[in-house]
């Protein structure tokens, strides 16, 4: 297999095809069951990315039936990922190998289900070891104030961008949760904020502080009517277009600010979530109320942080590590001084 095949130039809008057996075809037949379960948009365009992205490997064999692939060739296309190198010379994320494994082993047991193919060759296919990966970094609240000033508040996208960075580091949210907030989402009074059709199409509550209310109630009476005077918009941070701000353009925006900061720190949005989980942590906060603002599923999702928030532990090393702790047959003094230091030089020799 060539492993200068370039994945992210596959297409990730299937159509149906000509032959009913091809995995293009099938592809499409898949996606449709998705979309009649209701899953997001968002994740049938990731796992037709994905397929797709099976599909090149496939072709490039050769094989273009879903009823030609057998187990052998999922194995090597999972050596294949785990042996490729992107553009930067990078290896793909044990977590990202993953996943693109995982949607094709949905694909075959779907085609098997439905009778579309005689057996599964993906059936018992071992994914690779689930790793604990740590996020490389966590804002304390001194690197957030700094953060927090590198916006210009005096004119109006710096009111906007400090009034998005307290919402985040305020609320934990992602930043497409951030993009789809609608003004009416905010409920000054109870100081809470309404996420909807999160992650998973699910509805939430979030606590968010008066801080953050302010410096948004700010941007709304100050900056927003200039940005989008129309009272039918409804979408509460807006563009210089008076649209909602691109997703991924949020991200390098917050990236840029971060970097402004000259904190020694890297970053984007997803850098303000985990800043809010571990703070709250180490604050005493019980994790499932973490759990719960995050919008996880999972407790095992949440309890990354927990590895993350070590203020405990620290104090904990501090308090009984023997390094720490009075001995009354050592001297305090790490050095030897005057007699002491002669007479253990003498016994040295």
């Amino acid at each position: 297999m060539n492993a200068s095949l370039n994945l992210k130039s596959a297409i990730v809008n299937p159509q149906s095809g000509d032959d009913p057996q091809s995995l293009l075809y099938l592809t499409g037949r898949y996606l449709e069951h998705l979309r009649v379960r209701n899953f997001s948009d968002q994740t049938l365009y990731g796992r037709a990315k994905y397929l797709r992205y099976f599909r090149v490997f496939c072709e490039q064999l050769g094989l273009t039936q879903a009823r030609q692939v057998t187990r052998a060739i999922i194995l090597n296309y999972q050596s294949y990922l785990f042996h490729y190198r992107k553009e930067d010379g990078l290896a793909l994320t044990i977590g990202t190998q993953k996943h693109w494994l995982a949607v094709v082993v949905s694909f075959f047991s779907f085609l098997t289900k439905e009778s579309l193919i005689l057996y599964n060759p993906a059936s018992d296919l071992e994914l690779p070891r689930k790793e604990l990966r740590l996020p490389k970094n966590v804002l304390s609240a001194q690197d957030v104030e700094a953060i927090m000033n590198v916006p210009d508040v005096q004119t109006p996208l710096g009111s906007r961008d400090r009034a998005i960075l307290e919402v985040f580091y305020s609320t934990g949210i992602r930043r497409q949760e951030l993009c789809k907030l609608k003004r009416n989402d905010l409920d000054y009074d109870r100081g809470i904020a309404r996420i909807e059709q999160g992650k998973g199409k699910k509805d939430r509550y979030v606590p968010i502080g008066e801080r953050a209310l302010k410096w948004v109630d700010k941007y709304l009476v100050e900056v927003r009517p200039t940005l989008c005077p129309a009272l039918s918009e409804q979408t509460l941070f807006l563009n210089t277009l008076g649209q909602r701000i691109n997703v991924n353009r949020l991200g390098s925006h917050v990236h840029e600010i971060i970097a402004k900061a000259n904190i020694g720190k890297s970053g984007s949005c997803h850098l303000f979530r985990h800043t809010f989980a571990t703070l709250l942590l180490e604050n005493g906060c019980d994790i499932r109320y973490v759990q719960e603002m995050l919008g996880h599923s999972k407790l095992e999702t949440t309890e990354v942080y927990t590895h993350v928030s070590i203020r405990a532990l620290k104090e904990a090393h501090q308090k009984f590590h023997p390094a720490k702790l009075p001995q009354a047959s050592v001297s305090d003094s790490p050095v030897p001084v005057g007699d002491t230091a002669s007479a253990l030089v003498a016994s040295s020799l």
